[in-house]
């Protein structure tokens, strides 16, 4: 067996990206934020940092786990459910001579690399080019499926 029903893909990325309780099946708990990283490699399945970033300033950055930082939109009808960042996710300009291309994008429970549990992970389109004086930035366009 495997899959999800729509009605269950829509309440899970509310209960990831919101903090909403599955009615008779979990509560809400845990933390308050979630945290966004870049890499310029697939991180994989098992959650690899080793290509998180790719210059001085780079930090995971945080969003709310709530409707203020996520726009969860319904599954039903065989649609796909999808969680979208409400705003902008900027990270720290580049302020060195570094350069590169983030393919990945990944949300964590955590900023601390160390010891952290990559949630969900999938590539970027369009990639986001770093150079000195860029904001790399994750837009609303962005989006994360479940179907």
């Amino acid at each position: 067996m495997a899959g999800k029903s729509d009605a269950y893909e829509y309440n899970f990325l509310l209960q990831t990206f919101n903090g909403t309780a599955i009615s008779n099946w979990s509560a809400s708990g845990g933390t308050t934020l979630l945290w966004v990283g870049l890499h310029t490699a697939d991180p994989g399945d098992a959650g690899s940092t080793a290509a998180e970033g790719g210059y001085t300033a780079y930090t995971r950055v945080s969003a709310q786990r709530s409707t203020a930082g996520w726009a969860v939109t319904s599954g039903t009808s065989a649609a796909v459910a999808v969680a979208s960042p409400a705003a902008a996710l900027s990270f720290p300009q580049v302020a060195t001579t570094s350069t590169g291309t983030f393919t990945h994008a990944s949300i964590y429970n955590s900023s601390n690399a160390a010891g952290t549990a990559q949630i969900y992970f999938g590539p970027i389109s369009p990639t986001i080019n770093f150079a000195q004086n860029v904001t790399p930035q994750i837009t609303t366009g962005s989006s994360i499926t479940e179907d």
